[in-house]
């Protein structure tokens, strides 16, 4: 007579080897390599995302499922589960930052769809609206020009305290509601001392407001980030460049 054990364990045997099944079908998709925005720069070296390069596979029409998903959609994280569900590489997604996240969906859709995306942008000169085409794979990236140390954090002074900060990981930069919280996930090293209770007293009562306004100004200045600019055909000849709009057409939903 079999025991609930038996089939406890027969369940895990069946589940294991669907899993594998499923990685040995999944190896089988044509995948790439592609770069990060961020280029590792911001990642410990102990990290495999220090390299500044992930291995991405292409969709195939059952991922078009996630891009349909009606909880997915509610929930407004459709292209992070996307881009999850993509990469290949030995990483987890929870360790990416979020300055890489723009640059992974781009590195997808290109993967996915091609890198011809239409966009509808104003010419400035004759003010008339013009249907055009960006190639992604052509869009130039604003880099970082900062010297990491071997944790991928940067320095910082201001007045007598020298801060260390990192660019926050996808998750940090969910739970950063508020200017505090930011800093809080932002900075990692007040005057030598790592301790979070540290770091929260000198954010609460020695980090003058416009000591952060300039701190904040700071990181978004050395943001790596795709710079959505194109330049484009104008309506009487010549170019001129301009932003574009990404929407939910991106990936064709």
């Amino acid at each position: 007579m079999a025991k609930l054990t038996d089939r406890y364990e027969n369940q895990n045997l069946v589940s294991l080897a669907k899993q594998q099944y499923e990685t040995k079908q999944q190896n089988t998709i044509p995948a790439e390599i592609v770069s990060l925005t961020s280029e590792g720069k911001i990642y410990p070296k102990s990290s495999p995302l220090r390299s500044g390069k992930l291995e991405m596979r292409y969709m195939t029409a059952y991922d078009e499922d996630i891009l349909t998903n009606a909880s997915y959609l509610r929930e407004g994280v459709v292209l992070e589960k996307l881009v999850q569900a993509l990469i290949i590489s030995d990483v987890d997604y929870n360790e990416i930052s979020s300055v890489d996240k723009d640059g992974l969906i781009l590195s997808a859709r290109i993967l996915s769809y091609g890198s011809q995306y239409p966009v509808t942008v104003t010419d400035p000169k004759t003010k008339k609206e013009l249907s055009r085409t960006v190639d992604l794979s052509k869009l130039h990236t604003k880099t970082i020009d900062l010297i990491p140390d071997e944790n991928g954090e940067f320095d910082f002074k201001v007045n007598k305290h020298t801060l260390k900060f990192k660019f926050t990981t996808n998750l940090e930069y969910k739970e950063s509601t508020t200017v505090s919280e930011f800093l809080k996930a932002t900075i990692t090293e007040v005057n030598g001392s790592r301790k979070q209770d540290d770091i929260e007293h000198f954010i609460q009562y020695e980090f003058l407001a416009i000591d952060s306004r300039r701190f904040q100004a700071y990181i978004v200045e050395n943001t790596p980030t795709i710079l959505l600019e194109y330049e484009f055909e104008g309506d009487e000849g010549g170019t001129f460049t301009a932003g574009f709009p990404v929407g939910r057409d991106l990936f064709w939903f």
